[in-house]
């Protein structure tokens, strides 16, 4: 058993190093780490339908896809994130019961009475504390999954409020849940680092042979492997492709009602690519049905629809984000 200390808060890193640890290794491992704010998508689900993506871009929040399925989770401070990492049999790999329980031994040393509910919560008196999801890679499986100790919350429901009824597809949905923080649970909760430090030596001795901790030092990442995750996370976890073209194909219609302006827009979506765009409502004009013709063959994307307002000269030319009141036209 191998654990991985990093300081590295880069979405994009961290989602790589799992890559890079489950398919360029052969030992069991696990790591303990933080990011800044993200959404983290599950491998199948539509990006843009799982976001609030006003909130999202008034915040800088990075949206990322994971390696594994499932829902989709909130990353920022005050939630800890622990990777495990293991062999096994083929057949056997997947067990959320047994990935979770050295988790939920933990919170129990702390008086946190956590459950495992459902397929891969943890939850403490019905409110949720954990999301977990796990990916197979010939024999090995990759399980990983959130903490929320003193995370957020507010920031957490309003980056994955879902807005109904915009896209329609067959990707996976998240279900929703009432969530909690940890430290809700605790009358003297210690700081967040004292926090992610009692995990550690807990997880330690829970791995070690030995039973102590003993033979489990705090192994950082040689210099090759950083250098082989950044090229991943630069090549793979940070691009459109990976974490929005990826997405099932969908059909979206959005609308704008606003200064007795009515628009409506209806998109086909494949791979990322509109191919099929149509403007409708009493408030067309020469300028928004060309610009719909030329959204055709283009990124569903901020940056095109951006570049097309400000063609079309429906936006200023030095605007640097699409008008508020315009992103529910166009996502």
């Amino acid at each position: 058993m191998r654990h991985i200390y990093h300081t590295e808060e880069d979405i994009f890193f961290n989602l790589a190093l799992e890559e890079y640890l489950l398919h360029e290794t052969d030992i069991d491992c696990f790591m303990l780490w933080q990011s800044e704010p993200a959404v983290v998508l599950g491998k199948h689900q539509n990006a843009l339908a799982e976001i609030n993506l006003p909130f999202v871009l008034a915040n800088d929040i990075k949206v990322a896809r994971r390696l594994s399925g499932g829902g989709t989770v909130f990353h920022g401070p005050g939630n800890l994130n622990f990777t495990f990492i293991a062999n096994g049999s083929e057949g056997k790999l997947i067990d959320f019961r047994k990935h979770t329980a050295p988790v939920i031994a933990f919170l129990k040393t702390l008086g946190v009475n956590a459950r495992s509910e459902g397929k891969n919560d943890l939850r403490v008196e019905g409110l949720k504390i954990s999301g977990n999801a796990e990916h197979v890679y010939k024999k090995r499986v990759l399980h990983h999954g959130t903490l929320l100790y003193d995370a957020p919350l507010h920031m957490l429901n309003e980056a994955i409020k879902m807005r109904a009824g915009r896209y329609r597809d067959k990707s996976v949905q998240s279900v929703r849940s009432k969530v909690s923080n940890i430290i809700s649970f605790l009358d003297d909760p210690p700081a967040f680092e004292e926090f992610r430090g009692m995990m550690t030596r807990f997880l330690k001795e829970y791995f070690d042979q030995n039973g102590d901790g003993s033979s489990l030092g705090d192994d950082a990442l040689t210099r090759h492997e950083v250098e082989m995750v950044r090229r991943l996370a630069l090549e793979k976890y940070a691009q459109w492709d990976w974490n929005y073209a990826y997405s099932p194909d969908y059909a979206f219609t959005g609308s704008y009602h606003a200064d007795g302006h009515s628009l409506t827009l209806s998109l086909e979506v494949k791979k990322g690519i509109i191919a099929g765009a149509e403007m409708d409502g009493p408030s067309v004009t020469p300028p928004w049905l060309a610009l719909a013709r030329d959204l055709t063959g283009k990124r569903h994307h901020t940056d095109t629809v951006l570049n097309l307002l400000k063609k079309h000269h429906l936006v200023d030319k030095n605007e640097e984000r699409i008008p508020a009141e315009l992103l529910d036209l166009f996502f």
